[in-house]
């Protein structure tokens, strides 16, 4: 793969939060020597305070284990806020159970520290769409091309905003990337290990065996069912083909 040019990063801000100071250091030189703006904090509240008074991130790298209050809750107190940049932890923690629990928390990728740089680097690129694929881009041009539409579903897809019933899904960027490949291709089933793509980028490596990407991605889709069954009692747009994936329920 070509390296991405630094001109595609300049718009992205990213906000690195972690209390070790020499990891924070060399990882964000290396953030900022590939275009981006980077913020630093040592610690969770540190962070919290500066987005309470109004501060912006387009991303945010995460460590999991800090002292006073680790990142899974800085994540819960992040889910709270009406809007809030993406989060991907980064952490020595390589255990399934806790990229389950940050996925889970609403968090969009969960990466090993010992991952190279230019691993990093990508995954950043796919989730911020810094990377000229198309992925992240409106369908065609005009006010019109911002939106896709089926039924009740409304997806913005500019900035990646959702509703349903003409109300907010509170989604992630990844659930909302889920909600439009599933939606799209309504009444066609979909693997889950092309959903799980949508989640890690294409082929990537998953864990715990043949059965660990499809256990992301049912806590994924539980999720998003729960999201929109808090605003329609009765939604059931997304059905699982047992042993294969999910599907959207075309309207009747």
């Amino acid at each position: 793969m070509a390296e991405a040019s630094p001109a595609l990063h300049k718009r992205f801000s990213i906000a690195l939060v972690d209390d070790d100071p020499l990891f924070r250091e060399a990882l964000g030189q290396n953030l900022i020597d590939s275009g981006f703006d980077v913020a630093h904090f040592a610690s969770g509240q540190a962070f919290l305070d500066t987005v309470a008074s109004g501060r912006h991130s387009d991303l945010i790298l995460l460590d999991w284990k800090m002292p006073e209050m680790n990142g899974i809750e800085v994540l819960r107190r992040l889910r709270k806020l009406p809007r809030s940049a993406p989060v991907i932890f980064l952490t020595s923690l390589g255990d399934q159970v806790y990229e389950e629990a940050a996925l889970a928390g609403g968090a969009i990728d969960f990466i090993e520290k010992s991952r190279s740089f230019t691993i990093l680097l990508r995954r950043i690129e796919l989730r911020l769409g810094a990377d000229g694929d198309a992925e992240g881009e409106p369908a065609g041009g005009g006010e019109e091309g911002k939106w896709f539409r089926r039924g009740a579903l409304e997806l913005r897809l500019d900035c990646s905003r959702a509703y349903w019933l003409s109300q907010p899904v509170d989604l992630t960027l990844t659930e909302f990337r889920m909600v439009h490949r599933l939606a799209e291709q309504a009444g066609t089933d979909i693997p889950y290990r092309d959903l799980y793509d949508i989640v890690h980028g294409k082929d990537f490596a998953a864990g715990a065996g043949n059965e660990g990407y499809r256990t992301n991605v049912r806590t994924f889709i539980k999720r998003i069912r729960q999201k929109f069954g808090e605003i329609d009692g009765n939604f059931n747009r997304i059905e699982n083909y047992a042993g294969f994936g999910y599907r959207w329920r075309r309207e009747s």
